[in-house]
């Protein structure tokens, strides 16, 4: 048995095992690609909500003070869907990211800073619902709690930016108007989306589109 120094045994075998460890976590050039296409994607469909979103907004406030948190779901689905694709970690916040600077570059009312600074919050909010399942459980279930997550971090942030002051009562309704929205449309909304999108074929190099192939 020939002799190696003891960090030279040591380099070998930890080559050895990154050599054998599964590639599932690790970003590829196709998965940085589609995730900038979702977020641009979705940065478009934010453009638009940026102003369609005025009316249905203001007819839920005047309704009860708190409850345009209803309308918050369009701007969260861009991170549960890239999410939901790419399956890599990050992936939720760099298209939810992705899409407030395409929203940002364009103009809007709230400014680039703030635009920027609420994808990566909005990003988080998923993030990490999908890392709590180790990036392994992509089902309808964990999507909505991932949309539910995003809401509630986007809500917090509008909370302190946006409605400093409010009383117990806004706060709580714009909470849970929020995390609602976020649950069905950023949630649930994304997770069907992604469904669709894996049946046309186009997602055949994800293991999203491989596991619709064979239901």
């Amino acid at each position: 048995m020939p002799f190696f120094p003891l960090d030279e045994r040591a380099r070998t075998v930890t080559a050895a095992v990154s050599t054998r460890r599964p590639s599932r976590l690790r970003w590829r050039v196709v998965d940085i690609v589609v995730a900038a296409v979702l977020g641009v994607a979705a940065g478009l469909v934010f453009l638009a909500w940026n102003l369609g979103y005025q009316v249905p907004g203001s007819i839920l406030e005047a309704a009860l003070p708190g409850l345009q948190g209803l309308v918050n779901g369009v701007w969260l689905f861009a991170g549960v869907l890239g999410a939901l694709i790419i399956r890599k970690p990050g992936a939720a916040i760099f298209t939810e990211l992705v899409a407030a600077v395409v929203s940002a570059l364009v103009g809007n009312q709230w400014g680039s800073f703030l635009t920027f600074e609420a994808g990566i919050v909005q990003g988080l909010g998923a993030e990490l619902v999908f890392l709590a399942f180790l990036y392994r459980r992509w089902t309808l279930p964990v999507a909505v709690l991932a949309g539910a997550g995003a809401g509630l971090f986007g809500a917090v942030n509008d909370l302190f930016l946006w409605y400093p002051g409010s009383g117990p009562a806004f706060a709580s309704i714009y909470l849970v108007s929020s995390v609602v929205s976020g649950a069905v449309i950023a949630g649930g909304l994304s997770w069907v989306l992604a469904r669709a999108l894996a049946r046309t074929g186009a997602l055949s190099r994800f293991a999203a589109g491989r596991e619709s192939a064979r239901v």
